[in-house]
């Protein structure tokens, strides 16, 4: 089959399709929009469609906000489309899909800190009513 005279050169109608993370932003503040895009296609191409956005930097809440079109998405999953790793990982954050096992590792690993930061600050003991005695 030839290419589409839309004047891309790109036929992408059997191409593989993946829903991934496309890095916007400024430099040391990254910000990623949620695109479906052809699989082996450079990011400076032309996007399919945009899904949805995700901010990594916390807010001041500490929160990290992520805005996903669920609906689109189960659309584009039903079409075949393939889904990037860190994808998958917010995408079952969002309770979309199971967990990533990643997600499990990184908390686990995020808990070790805090307990070993906890024994660093010396002994302390929590009274029934939750004070902090040292």
């Amino acid at each position: 089959m030839l290419p589409s005279a839309s004047g891309t050169g790109i036929f992408t109608s059997n191409s593989p399709k993946v829903i991934r993370l496309l890095r916007k932003g400024c430099t040391n503040r990254p910000f990623y929009h949620i695109v479906v895009a052809v699989n082996r296609q450079h990011q400076s191409r032309p996007i399919i469609e945009q899904l949805g956005t995700y901010d990594p930097m916390p807010n001041q809440y500490n929160e990290k906000l992520v805005a996903l079109n669920l609906e689109r998405i189960s659309h584009w999953l039903g079409n075949g489309a393939l889904v990037s790793k860190p994808v998958a990982q917010l995408l079952g954050l969002a309770g979309y899909f199971p967990i990533h096992p990643t997600s499990y590792i990184t908390a686990w690993r995020n808990r070790q800190v805090l307990e070993k930061q906890s024994c660093k600050d010396g002994p302390e003991s929590v009274e029934e009513d939750g004070r902090v005695v040292q």
